[in-house]
């Protein structure tokens, strides 16, 4: 299913098209959905690295909508499409800041742990089994779509990045976060991280599916969505912790703003 150029929502998914999610990858993660808010589970780099996404996400909305990042509900008013939230360890946090939160993923388990989260925390958002494909076809936007670790994982990002961007309402904002296709990257991300140091299960990541912020800026330009910022996320293994960094040669984020 390809997205139009012009903003006009793709037909509606038919029955057995699996749509922009892999199939493959909605099992790998639907099988560990009970982890998802375990910090010392197969999901820990998640939450080792979570606060500094969760920093820039804030820090850079704020900023594009003039906002105090460190007022009381900084984001209240502000709709909030999380893609792929998996157990909606960024989801619900944005919910907390006050912006109006929907988090989408492709695997029913995903969702039920996420939503039992909230529930159990007092968190106010919805979640719903979807895909992006689902929501263009419903005519949906948004002020602020977040697209965390979810690229490397689709068949065809071009495709899902096209129906990502007809999500975002014009003037809002883009936040991705994904890996870099370098040496490097595969010898971190990849094989240090899987088969190593074992912070993931192996097999969680393909580096040739790994993208290069001149891909990801490329792909999104033809939808009027335009990179502004780009940060790397580096890891110190003396402190065990994570920081922003100019280094974009493994993890990095990046901020884009919508025609």
């Amino acid at each position: 299913m390809t997205p139009s150029t012009d903003g006009t929502p793709p037909p509606p998914r038919q029955s057995g098209d699996t749509g922009t999610a892999s199939p493959e990858e909605v099992a790998r993660f639907a099988a560990m959905a009970e982890e998802w808010w375990d910090p010392n589970g197969k999901f820990r780099p998640l939450h080792r690295f979570n606060p500094v996404r969760l920093g820039f996400i804030r820090d850079h909305i704020c900023a594009h909508y003039g906002r105090d990042p460190l007022s009381d509900g900084p984001l209240s008013g502000l709709s909030l499409l999380d893609i792929g939230c998996g157990g909606g360890l960024v989801a619900e946090p944005m919910a907390n800041l006050g912006a109006d939160v929907t988090g989408i993923d492709a695997a029913e388990r995903n969702v039920g742990t996420a939503a039992a989260h909230a529930a159990e925390s007092g968190a106010v958002l919805t979640y719903r089994r979807a895909q992006p494909e689902d929501l263009a076809a419903e005519g949906r936007q948004f002020d602020v779509v977040l697209n965390l670790e979810v690229v490397e994982h689709v068949p065809d990002m071009d495709v899902f990045l096209g129906l990502s961007a007809s999500l975002v309402k014009p003037g809002g904002v883009m936040v991705l976060a994904t890996l870099n296709r370098t040496l490097k990257a595969l010898a971190l991300a990849k094989i240090g991280a899987e088969y190593v140091l074992r912070w993931l299960p192996p097999g969680t990541h393909d580096w040739n599916k790994f993208v290069k912020p001149s891909e990801l800026a490329a792909a999104l330009r033809p939808h009027g969505v335009t990179v502004t910022d780009l940060k790397g996320m580096t890891f110190n293994p003396f402190r065990d912790d994570w920081s922003l960094s100019s280094d974009l040669d493994v993890n990095y984020l990046a901020f884009a703003v919508k025609e």
